[in-house]
């Protein structure tokens, strides 16, 4: 079954100091294009994760995220105590040297809040979150976020092959509707050509004139359109239940399917006909901006 290049996938795992979350979105693209959206991820560990992407899903603009969540001790912030004290002798230091009646220090506490929020006196603890020693367990993560992304990419082409497959058969039930209308425009043709005789008062060799209109016919006939369109609609129909990956070349036989619904309404001279060419046209489009999508 096909799938879609749309999909997202998630996964969580716990590290001895907080939780690790890996997200993956894809979009329609013609190549695999990652975009490793985290700072989080050790440079020697990169291409492994690249590789891992590409190997899983193939194609598509694909997002990787990591984000953290520490555990509560592990967030809480440190004091620099000798940073700390150094304010503190430098704020006295100025008390002594404006003197008390322009710089009064009543409540000690005010002092200390002052001082926690000079720069760089408080500081998170800083750590690298994925080492050598946890990445079996993050590597883990990764897999099973790409394993959920797949899912749903296998969801969304069950959703796509349907609706395709309901396009190429609307495309060949309206190919079979200008049947219908195939004796009747061979003699509105033949009528109009009589007609415009008639009309210029000329009286042609009867033979000769049976000749020209067969050719004129001839030349109008959508047999050999209608033929190859349902032979492309077939091959459409083949790939796209019988491959894993067949996106691209669904777009290929899309463009030979509007070759010959085109040379058909350029041929119909009907207006029944060109109507019904005009709903394959819309069908097709849509199949068109589907297969994009078709990994």
């Amino acid at each position: 079954m096909i799938k879609s290049m749309t999909g997202y996938g998630k996964a969580e795992a716990i590290l001895e100091t907080g939780k690790i979350t890996v997200e993956v979105r894809s979009l329609n693209g013609k190549t695999a294009d990652i975009s490793l959206k985290t700072s989080m991820l050790p440079k020697d560990k990169e291409m492994t994760v690249r590789q891992k992407i590409a190997a899983a899903l193939s194609r598509g603009n694909i997002d990787f995220f990591v984000t953290y969540e520490p555990n509560a001790a592990d967030s809480a912030k440190k004091i620099n105590i000798a940073l700390a004290m150094e304010y503190y002798q430098q704020i006295s230091e100025l008390a002594k040297n404006v003197g008390t009646s322009s710089l009064q220090i009543n409540n000690p506490n005010d002092l200390i809040a002052t001082i926690l929020r000079m720069p760089e006196v408080m500081d998170v603890k800083k750590q690298d979150v994925i080492t050598d020693a946890n990445w079996p367990v993050v590597e883990k993560c990764i897999d099973e976020a790409l394993a959920n992304i797949n899912a749903f990419r296998a969801h969304e082409g069950e959703v796509l092959y349907k609706d395709v497959t309901d396009n190429v058969n609307k495309i060949l039930e309206y190919s079979k509707q200008i049947e219908a209308f195939e004796t009747e425009r061979t003699e509105t043709i033949r009528e109009k050509i009589l007609s415009r005789f008639a009309d210029l008062k000329l009286d042609p060799d009867q033979s000769r004139l049976e000749q020209e209109m067969i050719f004129y016919i001839e030349k109008l006939d959508i047999n050999e359109e209608k033929v190859r369109l349902r032979q492309h609609c077939k091959y459409f129909l083949d790939t796209i239940s019988g491959e894993e990956c067949p996106g691209k070349k669904l777009g290929f036989i899309a463009q030979e399917m509007g070759r010959e619904i085109n040379t058909t309404g350029s041929k119909a001279n009907h207006t029944e006909i060109q109507k019904i060419v005009v709903k394959m046209k819309d069908e097709l489009e849509k199949i068109k901006e589907q297969s994009l999508n078709i990994l």
